[in-house]
């Protein structure tokens, strides 16, 4: 069953539910932590006193990560015996990755929550790291690695609500274009499947997906060259958060904003101000900080012996929120109060 944190945007109000034995998902049903009794891996519950090293990893360094960054310094603040060691990778390669975490575990860190690029494929390190510290992955899933626990957005409900934005973009259907980085990252395939599955039995046709292997420049052009390509396009979609402001750059440069609808995930500055000014359809935005603060946070506690924290589906899901002209000015405004501006 799926265990969602019940979280406004600019407040996290799940710290009842964290407490106490018995867990409460979103089905009503009350699971136990005791299948969770015993440390996994290699992490050892942290002795009294002892101040732990916990990393969070990205998977690029897209601006996404600016808030997660943020919720880890806040719950970094709050704990006071944690020291998080936060590591963007410049290329955003399974190659990076894998040295980040070679890197890591040589200096003794005590766990670690990833959003793995390539997970089918980072099987071996990531279950090197579970077997000397406490692995978590967040934004992105490897279901089939030795990880605790997915701490992030259901990616598959996600990409049902762009499907939802798309229909209504989209009355009498037409033609999309999907956008992404790479489609080997789970987010990915679950957010596409998810979209795949809301447009089952609409007018609207999935022409292709275009991949940048998160090059910025790479993605407008792809966007630029569908403009080209498809005339009759009617929709561009975007899936990783860069994705949205490169094919709002490339519609407006080729004259086509309001014609060509976009649809997109995340809360990029440009995302917005897109919505806002009515370019953009749409957006299902994330919520990074809750990323960041609650990996540290649920790391931190899980290590100093409350193995009830994580679910026994090993899957806590952060709700994402779907942004239109009609409530992008709350958004922003509460976005601007969560980092402080």
């Amino acid at each position: 069953m799926k265990r969602y944190l019940s979280l406004t945007f600019a407040a996290v109000c799940a710290a009842a539910m964290l407490q106490g034995c018995g867990q409460k998902d979103n089905s009503g049903s009350t699971t136990s932590g005791a299948s969770n009794a015993s440390t996994a891996g290699g992490a050892a519950a942290a002795p009294a006193g002892k101040k732990l090293k916990l990393a969070f990893v990205c998977n690029n360094a897209a601006t996404f990560w600016t808030i997660a960054r943020q919720g880890c310094m806040e719950a970094q603040k709050e704990l006071g015996d944690v020291e998080v060691d936060f590591r963007i990778p410049a290329t955003g390669s399974a190659a990076e990755q894998q040295q980040l975490l070679e890197d890591l575990l040589a200096k003794g860190v005590d766990g670690v929550a990833i959003s793995p690029k390539d997970p089918a494929n980072q099987t071996e390190i990531l279950n090197k790291v579970a077997s000397q510290a406490l692995l978590i992955t967040q934004d992105s899933d490897a279901p089939n690695s030795k990880r605790v626990c997915y701490i992030g957005t259901d990616n598959v409900a996600a990409g049902v609500e762009a499907g939802k934005l798309i229909k209504e973009a989209l009355p009498d259907g037409g033609k999309i274009m999907v956008f992404v980085g790479s489609m080997d990252a789970q987010n990915a395939k679950d957010r596409f499947g998810g979209i795949k599955k809301e447009l089952e039995g609409s007018k609207v046709e999935i022409v292709d997906v275009r991949t940048d292997e998160t090059d910025v420049s790479r993605a407008q052009r792809n966007a630029e060259d569908t403009l080209v390509k498809y005339p009759d396009i009617s929709c561009l979609v975007g899936l990783w958060n860069y994705n949205g402001p490169a094919i709002l750059n490339a519609v407006r440069s080729a004259g086509k904003n309001g014609k060509v609808k976009i649809v997109c995930f995340d809360d990029e500055d440009e995302t917005l101000d897109g919505v806002a000014a009515g370019d953009v359809y749409g957006t299902v935005a994330q919520q990074p900080f809750e990323f960041g603060k609650q990996a540290i946070t649920l790391m931190d506690k899980y290590l100093h012996g409350d193995k009830t924290v994580f679910p026994a589906d090993q899957k806590l899901f952060i709700p994402t929120v779907s942004v239109k002209k009609d409530n992008v000015a709350e958004f922003q405004a509460n976005k601007k109060k969560l980092l402080g501006k």
